[in-house]
């Protein structure tokens, strides 16, 4: 029987190797490639195809949120297991409308992450028990929230991006090197999420994701 193929990304090298190290006790699944940002874990992605992506939230350039969905626009069907620290609400239910098959927490107990990745591979949906009591809460409390818009999911999935970048203070250029679009589509990307945001400066911008846990500040 093929070994369940893992690409794990997290920008914490030691967080990387012990996983590694856990998961080679497994003989029903091998790690085949790991990356330390958002734009890195897309382009192992693409090359490798792994059957499991584990992907963690808070990392340089793209953040994990951001490249969740660039990997679903890539590949619809990439089985994408959320393992971070954060069970911060918001969080939970943007992975979740971005169309990933698990949210984990880190400090499960190894036993559940190999559980979690063997259910994700088989095409199973997988929650960390604390976060599936929230998500029960949300859709409970999803119709008193209805009325109140949010204002960051009027944001394509490309002006997200956009707006992390700038808010982790990357340029124009930088933002259009890593994105491989033009300076010129950037500054336009940003002059509409100023206007769908209400936001009118780039201080404004970054005020906005700092706020919304779009970057986090230890």
């Amino acid at each position: 029987m093929p070994k369940t193929t893992v690409l794990i990304a997290d920008d914490h090298a030691l967080v990387r190797e012990g996983i590694i190290a856990f998961l080679k006790l497994c003989d029903d699944i091998e790690v085949v490639a790991e990356a330390s940002d958002g734009l890195e874990a897309i382009e192992k992605a693409k090359k490798v195809n792994p059957d499991v992506i584990l992907m963690d939230i808070a990392m340089p350039k793209l953040g994990g949120l951001e490249a969740t969905l660039e990997l679903k626009r890539i590949n619809p069907d990439a089985k994408i297991l959320v393992l971070t620290q954060y069970d911060d609400k918001e969080y939970i239910a943007r992975f979740l409308k971005a169309g990933v098959s698990g949210y984990l927490l880190k400090r499960a107990v190894g036993s559940e992450l190999i559980s979690a990745i063997r259910a994700v591979s088989r095409g199973e949906f997988y929650l960390f028990s604390s976060i599936a009591s929230k998500v029960v809460a949300g859709y409970l409390g999803k119709e008193r929230e209805a009325a109140v818009e949010d204002p960051y999911e009027k944001l394509t999935d490309r002006e997200k991006q956009v707006l992390k970048l700038i808010a982790e203070g990357f340029t124009h250029k930088e933002i259009g090197d890593m994105l491989n679009i033009s300076t010129k589509t950037v500054i336009a990307h940003q002059t509409n999420i100023g206007e769908k945001l209400g936001v009118g400066s780039r201080a404004g911008l970054i005020k906005f994701a700092i706020h919304r846990g779009i970057i986090k500040i230890d």
